[in-house]
């Protein structure tokens, strides 16, 4: 059982939550929340927690930090950890069987971790705001400030686990190498910033730098428009996963969820849905809103900016009035093929925002992305099982 500790509640820490313990402060029992045991995951269940709190200020919340199998296991190589059915439950599967059980309340997740089929008694039962979905780029401290994707060196190697990630550089900058990374976010940057590091550059998501305080590493944001990179499908937003039968724990969600982003990324997630099923299709899209003063990246319509560059105060056009542009980009491996499809419409709802990613997707697999993913499958097989047979030689 995973302990627990209490948010800015003042209540007392608990060894073992239990589903039927109740505050010394209201007759309300606990939220038991859980969350992975990372640094980033607890600063992120916070969050929810002080979400709820202030939506919900008779309850006391309590975080519950769990080790999963895919921080357990750092030796493993990660395309070998996500082959078959262990790649949707990789990061969630311990979580989920404590949230069927009684043991968890809610669970906080990336939603970008979170596999699109969930089990039958559980189900997402909240997205809250969205941080910066984009992906950056941190160079190492060896190189100049102001270096970019487009000016790094000749055959500098850039750290990423990421098949999408690496694709997509492959496709514009063919001269770097990429190497794999692994490891929590500050283990990460810790590999970059050693002396004898071989790593010139790695890419994470900005919202995770974001959240731990980090903005200050990050030298260049990633977008379609800007090295040519989109992100992973729900990257930088927040799910939460309940009990299907939990009304009581659905109402408290329901205060504090983002309908712009819960349309946003029910659109995405429904393209990943339609094109695999799960999380580790290496597919790289970008939602945004148009409407209102023009087009803006992320979960948030543009605003203007006054001299000084500071945004100014307006009336934010109505999300009915929007319209939500999905842009989307499967490369191979090699970076050689890409298929790639941007759609516009309204959508008035989760539900037709999921039937617009279905029809995205539809229009991928037309244009030939389903060869592309069935051929990354196999190349991912092959360097998986080359990677393990590479640790047991060298074990």
């Amino acid at each position: 059982m995973a302990s627990a500790t209490a948010t800015d509640l003042g209540a007392p820490a608990q060894n073992a939550p239990q589903a039927a313990d109740t505050s010394t402060s209201t007759q309300f029992p606990h939220v038991n929340i859980g969350t992975r045991n990372s640094a980033l995951a607890q600063i992120q269940a916070r969050a929810v927690a002080a979400a709820l709190k202030q939506a919900h200020p008779e309850r006391t919340y309590n975080i519950c930090p769990v080790v999963v199998e895919g921080d357990r296991d750092k030796i493993t190589p990660l395309q070998q950890l996500s082959q078959g059915e262990n790649a949707k439950s990789l990061w969630t599967g311990e979580l989920e069987s404590m949230l069927e059980k009684g043991d968890l309340d809610i669970i906080v997740h990336c939603l970008k971790d979170m596999p699109t089929q969930l089990p039958d008694k559980l189900q997402l039962g909240a997205i809250l705001e969205r941080e910066d979905p984009r992906d950056a780029l941190i160079i190492s401290p060896r190189l100049p400030k102001d270096t970019t994707l487009a000016t790094l060196p000749q055959g500098a190697t850039i750290g990423t686990s990421s098949v999408r990630r690496a694709a997509q550089l492959r496709r514009l900058f063919p001269h770097l190498q990429y190497a794999d990374l692994r490891g929590n976010v500050g283990t990460r940057l810790a590999k970059l910033d050693k002396e004898d590091s071989h790593y010139s550059a790695i890419i994470l998501a900005a919202a995770g730098l974001k959240r731990m305080g980090l903005e200050n590493r990050i030298s260049q944001y990633l977008s379609g428009s800007v090295g040519g990179m989109l992100h992973a499908v729900g990257q930088g937003a927040l799910g939460i996963e309940v009990r299907k039968n939990d009304q009581p724990m659905q109402d408290l969600l329901d205060k504090i969820q983002c309908e712009r982003t819960t349309r946003a990324c029910s659109a995405e997630r429904a393209l990943l849905r339609a094109l695999e099923g799960g999380c580790s299709v290496p597919i790289g899209i970008e939602t945004s809103w148009r409407g209102g003063k023009g087009l803006a990246v992320g979960a948030q319509p543009a605003r203007d900016y006054d001299k000084h560059g500071n945004a100014v105060e307006e009336p934010e056009p109505d999300l009915e009035d929007q319209e939500l542009v999905v842009k989307t980009l499967v490369v191979s491996v090699d970076g050689k093929e890409a298929v790639e499809h941007e759609a516009v419409r309204k959508v008035r709802s989760a539900e037709e925002a999921e039937e617009m990613g279905r029809e995205v997707a539809k229009i991928l697999i037309e244009k030939g992305a389903d060869k592309i993913l069935a051929k990354i499958n196999v190349e991912k097989q092959w360097a998986a099982k080359k990677q393990l047979e590479e640790l047991q030689a060298a074990s």
